[in-house]
């Protein structure tokens, strides 16, 4: 299903534009609030990666956001704290305020989760503030790149809770100790882009936002000239291999290449290496 980019014109905190073809460009836009996320916009950032998955004209995404100040600094404080949810202790039976307390975070997790879930890789360009959230959705992400001023931190034990949106369940599987991880989470403490650059929590990390970005782009570009069934099988059979075992997982990747195998995009790639020519692979 292709989509025109104007489907995504409705999204009021985003910025969405095709910088090339193929590749999406999915922008945070509230720099003025440090890029903030909101109860609208939490919602409306599952709606958006939902769309980009099953959208045929798009094979990457970059995600990164406006502004200067930095990438996000995590939940809009002073909007959650007019609710409920952070409000502690109500007159409410905590038996029946559990439930539906339960069922808030599971669909603030649930729309973050569509990152992961989404079928295009996802290259995560962050710089300065990248608190909270920003940990969360980084680590959903497929490819994590950022600025030599990005400054991290899982912030949310700071506000008397542990993290609850993906940060403690993703991140020791992500990074090279387990033990980093413990502290980052338990301190709050900030680290910068080496630190995060030295535990394998981003890739590369660039002089600037603007370098940043750039890589981000060329990166996209090189992975969106690879086939779309690849690319696709690729980021399926690697989310799988993260939370199974090497039996299991190299079962799931023989089904996978059983039904993959038979693409034309094969044929496609090998006459491409005889004749030294780029392949042009259908949408998928």
């Amino acid at each position: 299903m292709a989509l025109s980019l104007s489907a995504y014109r409705k999204y009021p905190d985003f910025i969405i534009t095709s910088p090339a073809e193929a590749v999406i460009q999915v922008l945070l836009n509230r720099p003025e609030k440090y890029n903030t996320f909101t109860d609208r916009m939490w919602k409306d950032f599952g709606k958006i990666f939902r769309q980009i998955s099953y959208d045929s004209d798009y094979r990457v995404v970059v995600l990164s956001a406006t502004g200067t100040r930095g990438f996000t600094a995590g939940l809009d404080l002073q909007e959650a704290s007019q609710g409920d949810v952070l409000s502690g202790v109500t007159g409410e039976d905590p038996a029946r305020r559990a439930p539906r307390l339960r069922g808030y975070i599971e669909e603030f997790q649930a729309q973050l989760t569509e990152v992961e879930r989404c079928e295009k890789p996802v290259i995560c360009a962050m710089f300065a503030t990248s608190y909270g959230i920003a940990v969360d959705i980084a680590c959903c992400c497929d490819v994590r790149i950022c600025s030599k001023d990005a400054i991290f931190a899982v912030k949310e034990i700071d506000v008397g809770i542990a993290a609850d949106l993906g940060t403690l369940t993703r991140l020791p599987k992500i990074v090279g100790s387990f033990g980093w991880a413990k502290y980052v989470c338990l301190t709050g403490v900030a680290f910068g882009a080496s630190e995060a650059l030295d535990h394998g929590f981003v890739t590369n990390v660039y002089p600037s936002k603007d370098a940043c970005i750039e890589a981000a782009m060329k990166v996209a570009v090189l992975i969106k000239s690879k086939s779309p069934v690849a690319i696709t099988g690729v980021k399926t059979i690697m989310n799988h291999t993260r939370d199974h075992t090497v039996a299991q997982s190299l079962h799931y990747t023989a089904v996978w290449n059983a039904a993959a195998l038979q693409t034309e995009d094969v044929s496609k790639a090998i006459m491409s290496f005889k004749t030294r020519s780029q392949p042009e692979f259908a949408k998928l």
